[in-house]
């Protein structure tokens, strides 16, 4: 990495809440001590309650899931348009692609890395708003919100190929390679066939024991899936197997008090193979940043 990549204490607070006090500790292997806790007291607020799987009245945590802590190392600042709406990232072939939201404002995009700018463009219907993102070979996919819908593109021109149907909310989208891992707001991840967009299973994610909820923008790494936690400063690294959180990673604090005026939260995460970085931004944030996460 370049020598002048530096280690940022991700510090600060959600848009919405004070992020867990634990997590700015960085312990390595354990999930911060007050997590749980607070997460119970924020639930009430943002609907993102750690709930018992248990029988009625079980609350405790189950201590072998241990859940690593990790922190966030910031390699490069880049421009980001303040009027997107991030839902979806990703990359490939040395560019990254984006899908916005909002109704009458969604799009699908091609960004130059090296400088934040918008190479290519293609408005969404404003009947729609747009969601997450995945590439499947020469195409793009892209989820609305409510719609039900899922519309296919070409990936160089951006001409709309197809039309996928499915039930409930669309929120995130990634490709493991063999399947299509989708999350629509709530603690479960769907698979999907890669051609038919049918389903093949899904699996419920838990963080010591406990359903998280709000999983929202996806990236499909190795046999891991990453998640933005929607409304919060962090994200958790999934093991699709099993649903279990085997990483936390509190990426608060990235932006300063006078960039954070009037963008809204976290969201976006692509990952470079060839690199071995991590492309994290937020909705309608002024930067995007090329990371690592580490102990």
């Amino acid at each position: 990495m370049s020598p002048n990549a530096k280690k940022r204490t991700v510090r600060g607070r959600s848009s919405t809440r004070t992020p867990p006090a634990g997590a700015r500790r960085r312990t390595p292997g354990r999930v911060p001590r007050l997590l749980l806790g607070l997460g119970l007291a924020a639930s009430v607020a943002a609907g993102w309650a750690f709930l018992s799987s248990g029988p009625a009245g079980t609350t405790a945590a189950q201590p072998s899931a241990v859940v690593q802590s990790l922190a966030v190392r910031i390699h490069r600042e880049l421009p980001h348009d303040t009027g997107a709406y991030t839902q979806g990232l990703l990359w490939w072939d040395g560019k990254l692609y984006e899908s916005t939201g909002q109704y009458g404002r969604s799009d699908l995009r091609r960004l130059d890395p090296a400088t934040g700018a918008v190479e290519q463009r293609a408005d969404i219907s404003p009947a729609y708003f747009g969601e997450g993102l995945a590439r499947v070979d020469d195409r793009l996919i892209m989820l609305t919100w409510k719609a039900q819908r899922a519309f296919v593109f070409g990936l160089e021109r951006f001409d709309e190929q197809r039309t996928f149907r499915y039930e409930g909310e669309g929120w995130g989208l990634c490709n493991d390679g063999s399947r299509l891992v989708m999350s629509n707001g709530s603690n479960r991840l769907t698979f999907r066939d890669l051609r038919t967009f049918e389903v093949l299973g899904d699996v419920a994610v838990t963080l010591r024991g406990f359903p998280l909820t709000q999983l929202n923008e996806l990236e499909c790494v190795g046999d891991a899936v990453y998640a933005n936690v929607y409304q919060t400063d962090f994200l958790v690294r999934i093991d699709p197997d099993t649903g279990r959180v085997t990483h936390y990673i509190d990426a608060a604090g990235l932006l300063t008090r006078e960039e954070r005026r009037g963008v809204d939260v976290l969201n976006g995460i692509a990952f470079d193979p060839g690199a071995g970085t991590f492309y994290i931004t937020g909705k309608l944030w002024p930067k995007m940043f090329e990371v690592t996460f580490e102990e």
